[in-house]
């Protein structure tokens, strides 16, 4: 088991609003709401970090309810992480960039349709019957493909956020940088090694293996 869920997470970017590299510098405007957005952001872009690592450094081999309790709390983690998002994108007030009032309602939008598609993926995961391990590999695997679905979720409103200047007034900002998990990985037993996703740029769960090929 543990698998597939693992790759699924780390197919996608899934709206995370983390940044990297430098821009030139940008107008006190656009710097100033960059600094207040990613000020409120930080936390939640380290809960979703944190979230990620407690998916990857379940062993693949661990009994279903382990995999069942880290999935769960990972994906409600994820959820209240894209909640308090959407509102940091709400309380920094529209972008001082063309049509800023339609990127902010857009990006809040998006960000909680994600949130409320990663809560169907915990009552999924919640579900599932660890009392009988094929059943839970079976129904764990149906948790990956639709976390795959939620992956490929339109993130235009997101991407739009994070374009032009205002993307790169937030890529300067410490905030939005991209964060180590605090949670170390545990060592992959043997039979079922977790596996490690790539690292995707916006800090979004790239997910650890969860169910059997």
């Amino acid at each position: 088991m543990n698998k597939k869920l693992a790759a699924a997470l780390s197919g996608g970017a899934v709206l995370v609003l983390v940044l990297s590299g430098c821009g030139d510098d940008e107008g006190d405007k656009v710097n100033d709401w960059a600094k207040t957005f990613c000020d409120q952001a930080q936390p939640q872009i380290q809960k979703r970090a944190n979230a990620n690592q407690l998916i990857i450094s379940t062993a693949a081999d661990s009994k279903p309810a382990t995999i069942q309790a880290a999935d769960s709390k990972a994906f409600q983690d994820i959820a209240d992480a894209d909640r308090a998002l959407a509102k940091a994108v709400e309380s920094a007030g529209a972008p001082p960039v063309d049509n800023g009032e339609k990127v902010q309602q857009d990006a809040i939008k998006e960000l909680n349709a994600t949130a409320v598609a990663y809560d169907g993926l915990k009552k999924q995961v919640d579900a599932l019957d660890t009392s009988n391990q094929q059943k839970f590999a079976d129904g764990l695997k149906v948790v990956s493909d639709n976390l795959a679905k939620i992956q490929n979720m339109d993130q235009d409103a997101v991407a739009k956020l994070q374009a032009g200047e205002l993307g790169q007034a937030m890529a300067k900002q410490p905030g939005c940088q991209t964060p180590k998990a605090s949670t170390p990985p545990a060592s992959p037993k043997a039979g079922g090694p977790a596996s490690t996703p790539a690292t995707n740029p916006s800090g979004k769960p790239s997910a650890s293996a969860k169910s059997e090929e």
